[in-house]
């Protein structure tokens, strides 16, 4: 407990400190959407922080960051790159136009430390993962652990490939992309990204410390499920694409499974 305490609170100094900056940097460019490429980037900083300071077994530790890191930067890259390609996003737009009073005050507040704190909540597996210097060795959970990490990592990339093709195809534009992953499940990205942290949940969970993680990948899986992700973006994807009701009906919504037959008529 004596080494905790003091990790979990630099790190979460370490993320507000970045959340600033991110937002003094939002402020000339009159745009917050870059957001989301930091909070990839910004997980994959807590791993890199708690293997500097932590005091856990040295397998684990290069272990959790090595995924992390490799998960964190790949996807913040690709969130930059459709930044920088599609422009603002709406989502963001729309919440700084309903804002009341200074709108760099909203985003601050809203926005980047809020996103920051729920990071911080998060990625606590790769925090108290690398903790503990016992079990000194790897054990078969951390092992399933890091399969199940790289499987999301993979499924992940490939999804994003995938989208990425799509779009830049003129002939789908207002098209509902069901083909390759997404033709199993309707967001292999989300999959992805629950695979990795209940991934590296697992390797962290070896350890004492670790178990108590569990609720960074809680509260991701909620974010994801039930709050900004796939529940906002379907609401969205219903109103502006008629087709996608026939797709949800077919497709499932997490798991990767077979399509549904839908009957004709």
């Amino acid at each position: 407990m004596t080494e905790i305490l003091p990790l979990l609170g630099a790190n979460f100094c370490v993320v507000i400190a970045a959340m600033l900056v991110f937002w003094l940097i939002s402020i000339p460019l009159k745009d917050v959407s870059f957001i989301d490429a930091c909070w990839a980037a910004g997980l994959a900083l807590m791993a890199v922080s708690s293997y500097l300071f932590g005091g856990g077994a040295e397998p684990r530790k290069l272990l959790i960051v090595s995924l992390a890191v490799v998960w964190g930067l790949r996807l913040a890259s690709y969130l930059l790159w459709r930044w920088r390609r599609d422009g603002p996003d709406k989502r963001y737009v729309a919440m700084v136009a309903k804002a009341k009073g200074n709108p760099h005050l909203m985003t601050l507040t809203n926005v980047f430390l809020l996103q920051g704190v729920l990071l911080w909540a998060v990625s606590l597996p790769v925090q108290l993962g690398q903790v503990s210097p016992e079990p000194a060795e790897l054990g078969a959970l951390a092992f399933a652990g890091a399969g199940l990490a790289i499987v999301g990592i993979l499924f992940e990339s490939i999804g994003d490939w995938q989208l990425a093709r799509f779009k830049a195809d003129p002939a789908n534009h207002g098209k509902v992309m069901d083909r390759g992953l997404w033709r199993y499940t309707r967001h292999p990205n989300y999959f992805g990204d629950l695979c990795v942290w209940w991934g590296l949940y697992a390797i962290a969970a070896e350890t004492k410390p670790g178990l108590f993680a569990i609720v960074g990948p809680a509260v991701l899986t909620w974010l994801l499920i039930q709050f900004s992700g796939a529940a906002l973006l379907e609401r969205r994807l219903k109103r502006s694409k008629p087709e996608y009701e026939d797709y949800v009906r077919r497709t499932s919504a997490f798991i990767p499974l077979p399509p549904k037959r839908l009957a004709e008529g």
